[in-house]
Formats: C-alpha cells, structure tokens, sequence
C-alpha cells in the first residue's frame, strides 16, 4: 500500500468498516455470563446491537444451546438465517473453521475436515463472507497471552484448556484451499482471507497469478501469536508495504493489544476488528468488556480523529462485495498487483 502525501489525512480515507467478533468460541459461557450468549434469539440480539452500535460486519460462529462451541452446519444455517431477518444490514462473515472449540473437556482445540468446512458454501441464506486460512499452520491461541489474560476462566494457565488450544493447528493445504475458494465463488460468496504472514499472502498471489483465485483481495492480518506474526509496528508496517493498493485490510490481534492496533489501523485508514473472541479486559484489567462496548469505543476514537464510521451500505462497497472477476489478468490489475510476464518480456512488469 502507498502512503503518499495526504494519506493520513481522514478525507482521503474510506470510511472506518468495524467487524466484531461477539461469540468467542473459545470461551465458555462462565467465562463471561453477561455477554456470552447461548439461546439463539440472544444470540441474534447481540448481533443487532453490535450493528446499532456501529459494526457493519460479524464474525460468526454458532453455539448450541448447552453453551459448547457448534460444530454443526445446520446450526451455522440456523444462525444466519435469524440474524439476516433481524438484522438484514449486517454482512455477515462466517468463521471458516465453523468452530474450533473442543468437542468435550479434555479434547484438543481442532478445525473441521475439509469436507465439512466445504460445506459452508452451502449455507442458504447465503452470507456475504466465508474467512480462508491459506497454508496449514500452527494457531497456538494462548501462546502470547500471559496468565492475567485467562485468569479464572476455563483457559487458566495449566487447565486442560489452555493446553487444549496451546496445540491447535490449521488444515488449510493447496487443493482445498483452491477447491473451497472455488466453491464459494460459484455461490457468489465472497472469500476473506485470514493471513498470518506476508509468506501467506503471498502465497494468495501466486492463486492470483495462476488464475485460480479470481476475486477482490479482502483480507485480515491476524497477529495473534502461536505461529501467527506478533502484534507490533514492525511486523504490522512489513505487512501494509507488502498489500497491493486495491486490496481492503483489516488488523486483528488479541486480549490487550486489540485496542492499541486498532488505534493504529483507524490512523492509518486501515480498517478494525473487536469482541470478546479477540479480548474480554477493560485496558486496566479491573473488569471484562462486552462486544458492544468494544464497538462503541472504536467509534468513538474514530470519530474523535474525524474519521466517519461506514453504514451497512457503504461497507459493502468499501468490501467490494458481490464482486468477482473473470481471469488472472483482471484480477491481478483490479487487486494492484503487477501484471504477469509475457512471454519473451523483460524488465519489471506495470499497468499502463
């Protein structure tokens, strides 16, 4: 991305898109009883309060109603059918492990089959998203939080847990990455991708270049630790200079450092995410925050700096939603990347 002139000024910006993240798959319901939903209908109304509190996309992800993570595509079904009728403004943006939480205490943490997680193509009412890991990779949750983090919850230092989610890993090799980013262009809906590192995402463009990944470059730099980049101005500022100019990007980290780096990314017009599936504290750790409290100070600071906050409608645009495109070459022109070589070219290849 350039950063000309200008470029930190808010007029020149879009306006802020906020996803919130209101379900928190890896805590239990104890963890925080007030804002951990588990009846649907309550699940639904968190969901119309992040919107009415200024978040235009959701990141979802299904509970039963025994308050265990759902691991059940029927249940995702379910879930985005009631939130698209009370809340029709929202782009709803589904988890693409489904649901990563142990099926019982003492399993392991752990993604879905890939068959299973094909199924989320499937999902009628549509949703506007489904979110993509590319390579498969360690997803060590608990690695940079300290004990402070987890304190009297069921991932407490030393709990079967924490080491439940100190092993989990992503299954996200290059067939079905390609077969699922297939799958979900041919129902129109759109892929987001979840990139840890540049060398992710620049594994997305290599798909670019091939032709097998013909769609918008809407993506989250997840700086999470456990096999994921740390979340700091270094590794953040790598991975701004190495995304191409179309692409839309949104920081995503955890516990204390969400809000510092959702600081960072309204400054630099970059778009943010929050809610108790990234952090529970207050910055002072004298109390747990709700999801809709999260949004709402986001708001705030981005309108103390002047930035305006994105409505349902514009936030659709901003995501490029509905939009695909038909081969490598407009793909590779729509995101900003350089055009492929041709044959006998050479020098450094540029659109004219």
């Amino acid at each position: 991305m350039n950063f000309m002139d200008g470029s930190l000024h808010v007029e020149n910006m879009q306006d802020l898109v906020i996803t919130c993240a209101p379900f928190g798959p890896e805590w239990a319901p104890s963890d925080f009883p007030q804002d951990i939903p588990v009846k649907l209908k309550d699940q639904v109304q968190k969901v119309v309060d992040c919107y009415n509190a200024g978040a235009t996309v959701c990141h979802v992800h299904g509970r039963e109603e025994d308050g265990s993570g759902s691991k059940r595509l029927e249940r995702t079904n379910e879930m985005v059918a009631a939130i698209r009728e009370a809340c029709p403004g929202m782009i709803l943006q589904i988890g693409g492990s489904i649901s990563f939480a142990p099926a019982k205490e003492g399993d392991p943490a752990a993604w879905l089959s890939d068959d299973t997680r094909h199924g989320l193509s499937m999902i009628e009412p549509r949703p506007e998203q489904v979110t993509i890991a590319i390579n498969s990779n360690q997803m060590n949750v608990v690695e940079q939080m300290v004990a402070a983090d987890v304190a009297g919850t069921t991932l407490a230092v030393g709990t079967p847990g924490y080491y439940a989610y100190r092993e989990m890993t992503i299954p996200a090799g290059p067939a079905w990455v390609e077969e699922h980013i297939k799958r979900l262009s041919a129902r129109g809906i759109q892929t987001h991708f979840q990139l840890a590192t540049v060398a992710q995402l620049e594994t997305v463009e290599r798909m670019m270049r091939r032709g097998t990944c013909n769609v918008p470059l809407i993506l989250t730099w997840v700086a999470i630790g456990g096999g994921f980049e740390a979340p700091n101005l270094y590794n953040l500022s790598n991975f701004v200079r190495a995304c191409p100019d179309g692409s839309v990007l949104t920081v995503e980290t955890s516990m204390l450092n969400t809000l510092p780096l959702n600081m960072m990314g309204i400054a630099m017009g970059l778009h943010v995410r929050c809610g108790i599936e990234d952090n529970i504290w207050t910055q002072d750790r004298s109390r747990k925050m709700s999801t809709v409290e999260q949004v709402e100070q986001l708001v705030r600071i981005s309108r103390e700096l002047g930035r305006p906050i994105a409505d349902g409608k514009k936030a659709r645009e901003i995501y490029k939603i509905g939009t695909f495109y038909k081969d490598a070459d407009e793909t590779l022109a729509k995101n900003g990347f350089a055009p492929n070589r041709k044959a006998g070219q050479k020098g450094f290849t540029q659109f004219a």
